[in-house]
């Protein structure tokens, strides 16, 4: 997906730049660090996927995806320009629709510190900048207290409650949804 001339180089802001098979290592290595704090948040995942090679295998497929234009996969960055989380705009929609779904994670010792907050701002710039969407959708848990502080600092309204949507934690579970607008 050719997106704009500021993606050559795969930065997207001092936040976030575009996944890479070289950070299957780290992120594997973050998400065994954090893997009690995910649970509750995330689908069950097979042991697999907590490995370089679950990871590597878990960003080729998503790249595929941005290569069809469906997805956009990037990393969340630290200060110090280390990884912190993922941040994954999904189910790229064109035609009168134009829009997108969001998903992020970060890391237990990365959060309370607005590295979120900024992630998904610098992220719905780029979703209506470079990508020309119109609107970016976002759902948390409705018990994810600090992802729905997360999007309510980064300009997102609630819209509605999606009854048994996703399956976390081996758990159908109701999420709260939410949308921003480029108006």
């Amino acid at each position: 997906m050719e997106i704009g001339t500021a993606w050559h180089s795969g930065i997207v802001s001092s936040r976030l730049r575009l996944v890479s098979v070289h950070d299957a290592a780290e992120l594997a290595e973050l998400l065994r660090r954090h893997r009690r704090f995910l649970a509750p948040w995330e689908p069950l995942r097979e042991e697999g996927y907590f490995t370089v090679a679950g990871q590597r295998a878990d960003i080729d497929a998503v790249l595929m995806r941005q290569e069809r234009g469906d997805a956009v996969p990037l990393v969340i960055l630290d200060d110090d320009g280390t990884i912190a989380g993922r941040l994954t705009l999904n189910g790229l929609v064109r035609g009168p629709f134009q829009s997108c779904r969001m998903g992020y994670w970060l890391a237990e010792d990365r959060t309370g510190r607005g590295l979120a907050t900024q992630a998904v701002q610098a992220a719905v710039s780029l979703a209506f900048s470079e990508l020309g969407l119109h609107r970016v959708q976002a759902e948390t848990l409705t018990s994810n207290a600090a992802s729905r502080r997360v999007l309510a600092r980064a300009g997102f309204e609630q819209y509605g409650l999606a009854p048994r949507y996703l399956q976390i934690a081996g758990v159908w579970q109701d999420h709260v949804m939410y949308q921003r607008l480029n108006d």
